[in-house]
C-alpha cells in the first residue's frame, strides 16, 4: 500500500499533539533515575535548572531565547545518552507580584494596610494560584523538554526549608548581621530595592548655588552648589580638599545651616573635586553614599531627615511633614528671602529611579539585615579563576572579576510582604533576638513568650540564589541530590550576571562545598531588526504568542537560535521567522518526495553491494563532514552556526542537488533505485537527527511518517545507526563520521559538475532561454575524467535544461565548434550552440518588430529631410538628422537579411 504525507505541514495541529505524545510518553524524564530501582550510578547526569520565571509573568522573547536555548542543550545531551534533567519552575518575584496584587486591590478601593498581613498573603497566593500556570503552559508551547513531574515554587514548603537553613547557618557563622545603612529607598513601594534594581536616567535639573555663612560673622561665606537644596536640612559638615588654595584658611572653623541655624564643621578631604561646582561640598551622610562614606572617615553625625513616605521629618523644624519637593521649592525660597541664594544653573543629572515602579529612589539610612560578603566573594572568584567554572563567552569573566573584587556587603531585607519572611524573633522582655530554624513559641535567651518576628522579608534573589540545589532537595540528602548536583550547565541572560549567577555560585559553594554548575552560557538580549532594544514605548514589542501562532514554534526557535552568538545581542525580524517557516515546509516536501520515492523502489536489492554515483558519493561525503563540523560547533557553544550549517546542507546539498538527481536514479529501477532510496532515507534520517534540537515538532513528526513508510515498504530501509526508534527525541545523536579517503576526490567532482550547472543555467538567463526549450551541447571534459561525462549526461541535462540525445563528450578536441558559446567549469569546456538559444517562431516575430519599428523612423526622417526644413534648418543640425538615417537604413537592411 502506498504512505502519503499530507500535501502541507500543519504546525497548528502538529505542535500540541506532538508535545502531549512526548510528555505522556515521560521521555522528559531522565532515563537514569535515583529514585528507580535500575538506577544505575555510573551513567552520567546531564542537568540545567530552569532560570525561574516570575511566577505572574507572562512569556517575552528573553524567555522565548533561554527556552530554545536550553531546550536545544538538553535534547543534544539526551540524544548523547545522558541521563538527563531539566528542572523546571518559577519564582516568587516578590516586588513585582506584590505590586500587581496591590494594583488589583486599588481597583476595588482597597489598600494592603487595610487588608492586614493575612489577608493580604491570603490574595496574593490566590493570585498565584490563578495566574501562576499562565507562564509554565507558554513555556511548554515553546516545546520545552523539562521535567515536569520536578517543577518547583521558590516559596514551596521545601525551598521555603531551604532558605531558612541557609539564613541560619549564615547568621549562626556570623555572616548575617543588621544595622544602620543608606540603602535605596522607594517610598511608593516603601521598601529597600538593591543597587542592581536601580536605573538612572539622564534629566534635566538645576544646580543651586547659595552662601554658607561662617559661624559668627556677617559677611564670610563658603560658596556652595548642590542638585538638592532640600537635602540642606541634613547637612553635618562642609568639606573642601585640603590643597585648595581658596578655602585652606576654614578648614577647622564653623558654618551655619541656613535657616535652621545648626552650626557644622569645615572638613578636609581628598574626595572633594575642586573644578566641580565651588570647590567646596556640603555633606549629607543620611542621603548620599558618597557623603555616606565621608562621614564615616570623619565620624559626623548621620542625620535622616524624611520618613517612609519621603516627607520631611521633626529634625527639618519649619518644613516637617512637607514632601521632599515642596520643601526644595519653600526652602530654596526662604533662602531668597534671607540673601543666601547666590546663583541657579541648567545641570543634567543622574536620576536614580526605581526599575519596578520608575519613581524616584530617595538614599536613606535605615535599619536593614545585611550578608558580610567578602568570604563568599573570595571563593566565587577562586572558583572561575581556577578553572570550576567556565564562563562563556569568556570575556563575562573579566566583568564577573571586576564585580566580586568591588562587592559591598549585601542588603538582603526588604519591606515587603510577599516573600519568605525572615526568621528573627525579637524579646520584648530581654531585648534580645532569636533566629531559629522552626518558629519559637519562646525566647531563646529568657524564656519569654513575648517575642515578634521581624516584619521584613528576604530579597528575591536570597531565595533564587539556592535554586540549583534547593529544588533538588537541599537541604536534605535526596537520591536526587546526590546524583544531579552539582548541575551541568547555567544557560541565562549576561544582564543576570550579578543578580543571580554570582549568587548562586556564592551561596553553592557556601551550603555544599561545591560549585552548583561547571558552565556558565550567556546569551545576548534580543533586539528588533534595527538593533533597537525592545520597548512598550516605542512599540516594537514582538509577542512570541503571536508569532508562533502566525508561523509555528519551529520556525521562531530556529530564527533565535540561528541568530544567536554567545554573549551578543540578536535582532529579531519577523520576515527571518518567515523564511525559516518557509525551511519547515521545505523539510516537509522534502519528507514528502522521499517517502514517495522509496515507494518506488524494490524492497530488496539483487546485488549485495551498491554500486554508487558520483551523486551518492557527494551526498555522503558532505553528510559525514557535517557530523563532524555540527559536533565541533556544539562543543565549543557555537549553536548558531551550526544551525546555519545544518539549513546550508539541507536546502542547498540535499533539497536542491541531490534529490534532483536522486528522482532521475529511482526512475532507473533495479539496484540503482533501492540504493538510491536507502541512502536517501539514511542521509535524510540523519538529518532530521541533527536538526532536532533546533526544530524539535516538524522533525519528530516527519521522522514518525518516514519510519512507517519504510517499515511498511522494506525491512532493508533503516536509519545510519540501524534502528529505528519509538521516537526521534530518544534516539542517538549521529557519531561524527571519519574520512576514509575517497571522498575528497568525489566533493572535487561533483562541484566541478555544479559549476557546469550553474555556467549553463547563467547563459539561459542572460539570453532569456525559454525553460522549457531543451538545447544540445558539446563537453570537453579532459583526458583524467576518462568518460565521466558520458556518465553524466542524463543529470546534467535534467538540471540544466539541456536535451540529452544532442550531448557530445569528448576528451580534447583540436577547435571549437562554430556557433557556439564556450563556457568554462575548471578543466572542463561546454559549448552551447547560440542559434538553438532562440525560438525560430519567436525570434522571426522579433525580428519584424525591429523592422517595422527601423522602417517607421525611416519614413518620418525621409519626410522630414524632403520638407523645407531641411533649407532652414543649420545645416549641422540637418546633417545630423541625415546621418540618423543611414543608421537606421544600415539596421534594416541587416533585419531584412537576418529574416
Amino acid at each position: 500500500m502506498t504512505y502519503e504525507l499530507p500535501k502541507t505541514y500543519d504546525f497548528k495541529n502538529t505542535e500540541q499533539r506532538i508535545y502531549a505524545m512526548w510528555e505522556a510518553g515521560g521521555y522528559f524524564q531522565p532515563h537514569n533515575d535515583p529514585n528507580k530501582p535500575d538506577f544505575d550510578p555510573n551513567v552520567k547526569p546531564f542537568v540545567i535548572s530552569i532560570p525561574p520565571p516570575n511566577v505572574t509573568g507572562e512569556l517575552h522573547l528573553g524567555h522565548a531565547m533561554f527556552v530554545s536555548m536550553e531546550d536545544l542543550m538538553i535534547r543534544y545531551h539526551r540524544m548523547k545518552g545522558y541521563s538527563t534533567l531539566w528542572v523546571p519552575g518559577t519564582d516568587h518575584a516578590g516586588i513585582a507580584t506584590q505590586l500587581m496584587v496591590e494594583r488589583a486591590l486599588e481597583k476595588e478601593g482597597l489598600s494592603r494596610e487595610q487588608l492586614g498581613r493575612e489577608k493580604f498573603l491570603e490574595r496574593t497566593w490566590a493570585w498565584k494560584e490563578k495566574y501562576g500556570g499562565l507562564i509554565t503552559r507558554q513555556i511548554r508551547r515553546l516545546g520545552a523538554s523539562c521535567d515536569w513531574t520536578r517543577e518547583r515554587f521558590t516559596m514551596d514548603p521545601g525551598l521555603s526549608k531551604a532558605v531558612r537553613e541557609a539564613f541560619v547557618r549564615l547568621y549562626e557563622k556570623g555572616l548575617i548581621y543588621r544595622g544602620p545603612r543608606l540603602i535605596n529607598w522607594s517610598p511608593g513601594l516603601k521598601t529597600a530595592v538593591s543597587d542592581l534594581e536601580v536605573e538612572y536616567s539622564e534629566e534635566p535639573g538645576t544646580l543651586y548655588y547659595f552662601k554658607y555663612m561662617l559661624a559668627g560673622s556677617d559677611d564670610a561665606y563658603i560658596p556652595v552648589a548642590t542638585t538638592r537644596p532640600e537635602t540642606i536640612l541634613g547637612d553635618t559638615a562642609v568639606a573642601v580638599h585640603p590643597e585648595d588654595e581658596r578655602y585652606r584658611q576654614y578648614i577647622g572653623k564653623k558654618v551655619v545651616v541656613p535657616i535652621l541655624g545648626r552650626d557644622i564643621p569645615v572638613i578636609a578631604d581628598e574626595y572633594v573635586a575642586r573644578e566641580f561646582g565651588t570647590g567646596a561640598l556640603k555633606i549629607t551622610p543620611g542621603h548620599d553614599p558618597h557623603d555616606y562614606e565621608i562621614g564615616h572617615r570623619h565620624g559626623l553625625p548621620i542625620l535622616s531627615i524624611f520618613d517612609k513616605d519621603a516627607r520631611v521629618n521633626h529634625l527639618g523644624g519649619p518644613y516637617a511633614g512637607l514632601d521632599r519637593f515642596e520643601a526644595r521649592k519653600k526652602l530654596w525660597n526662604d533662602m531668597k528671602a534671607a540673601g543666601l541664594v547666590l546663583k541657579e544653573e541648567p545641570y543634567t543629572l543622574n536620576v536614580p529611579r526605581s526599575q519596578r515602579g520608575g519613581e524616584i529612589i530617595e538614599p536613606m539610612i535605615s535599619e536593614q539585615w545585611f550578608v558580610k560578603i567578602a568570604p563568599l566573594a573570595e571563593k566565587a572568584l577562586a572558583a572561575v579563576k581556577n578553572g570550576d567554572i567556565k564562563i562563556v563567552p569568556e570575556h563575562f569573566e573579566k566583568v564577573y572579576y571586576n564585580w566580586l573584587e568591588n562587592i559591598a556587603d549585601w542588603c538582603i531585607s526588604r519591606q515587603l510582604w510577599w516573600g519568605h519572611r525572615i526568621p528573627v524573633w525579637y524579646c520584648a522582655d530581654c531585648g534580645k533576638e532569636t533566629c531559629a530554624r522552626e518558629d519559637p513559641t519562646t525566647c531563646a535567651h529568657c524564656g519569654s513568650a513575648r517575642i515578634e518576628q521581624d516584619p521584613d522579608v528576604l530579597d528575591t534573589w536570597f531565595s533564587s540564589g539556592l535554586w540549583p540545589f534547593s529544588t533538588l532537595g537541599w537541604p536534605d540528602d535526596t537520591p536526587d541530590l546526590r546524583y544531579f548536583y552539582p548541575t551541568s550547565y547555567m544557560e541565562t541572560g549576561y544582564d543576570i550576571l550579578f543578580f543571580w549567577v554570582a549568587r548562586m555560585i556564592m551561596s553553592g559553594l557556601e551550603f555544599t562545598g561545591k560549585a552548583p554548575f561547571h558552565t556558565v552560557y550567556l546569551h545576548g538580549l534580543i533586539r528588533d531588526e534595527h538593533g533597537q532594544k525592545m520597548s512598550k514605548t516605542k512599540g516594537n514589542v514582538i509577542d512570541p504568542l503571536i508569532v508562533m501562532d502566525d508561523f509555528g514554534t519551529d520556525a521562531l526557535r530556529f530564527t533565535l537560535l540561528v541568530g544567536s552568538t554567545p554573549g551578543k545581542d540578536t535582532n529579531l525580524s519577523l520576515k527571518k521567522v518567515e523564511a525559516n517557516r518557509n525551511f519547515a515546509n521545505k523539510l516537509w516536501n522534502a519528507a514528502r518526495l522521499v517517502i514517495g520515492l522509496l515507494q518506488k523502489a524494490p524492497s530488496t536489492p539483487a546485488s549485495p553491494e551498491p554500486q554508487w554515483t558520483l551523486a551518492d558519493a557527494f551526498i555522503f561525503a558532505r553528510l559525514k563532514a557535517l557530523t563532524r563540523d555540527v559536533e565541533r560547533l556544539f562543543q565549543t557553544f557555537q549553536y548558531g552556526q551550526a544551525g546555519q550549517m545544518l539549513y546550508d546542507f539541507f536546502w542547498s546539498d540535499f533539497a536542491d542537488w541531490y534529490l534532483e538527481i536522486a528522482k532521475l536514479q529511482v526512475n532507473e529501477g533495479g539496484d540503482r533505485a533501492f540504493y538510491t532510496a536507502d541512502l536517501l532515507v539514511r542521509v535524510f534520517e540523519t538529518t532530521l537527527r541533527l536538526l532536532h534540537p533546533f526544530v524539535p515538532f516538524v522533525t519528530e513528526e516527519i521522522y514518525g511518517h518516514l519510519k512507517k513508510a519504510c517499515n511498511g515498504h522494506s525491512e532493508h530501509f533503516k536509519p545510519q545507526d540501524g534502528r529505528w526508534n519509538a521516537v526521534l527525541m530518544i534516539a542517538r545523536w549521529p557519531e561524527p563520521m571519519p574520512d576514509e579517503g575517497w571522498e575528497d576526490e568525489n566533493l572535487r567532482e561533483f562541484a566541478l559538475f555544479q559549476e557546469a550547472v550553474r555556467a549553463i543555467r547563467n547563459l539561459r538567463a542572460e539570453k532569456n532561454v525559454k525553460p522549457g526549450l531543451k538545447l544540445g551541447a558539446v563537453v570537453v571534459e579532459g583526458m583524467e575524467r576518462k568518460g565521466l561525462y558520458q556518465t553524466l549526461k542524463r543529470d546534467l541535462a535534467a538540471l540544466a535544461g539541456l536535451d540529452e540525445t544532442r550531448i557530445t563528450v569528448h576528451a580534447q578536441l583540436a577547435q571549437k565548434p562554430e556557433g557556439h558559446v564556450a563556457l568554462v567549469a575548471g578543466p572542463i569546456e561546454i559549448f552551447l550552440p547560440l542559434a538553438e538559444m532562440l525560438d525560430p517562431e519567436e525570434e522571426r516575430a522579433r525580428l519584424q518588430k525591429e523592422l517595422a519599428e527601423a522602417e517607421a523612423q525611416i519614413a518620418r526622417l525621409e519626410k522630414l529631410l524632403s520638407s523645407d526644413f531641411a533649407a532652414k534648418a543649420p545645416p549641422q543640425v540637418v546633417q545630423k538628422e541625415r546621418d540618423k538615417l543611414a543608421l537606421y537604413q544600415e539596421t534594416a537592411a541587416k533585419l531584412r537579411a537576418q529574416l
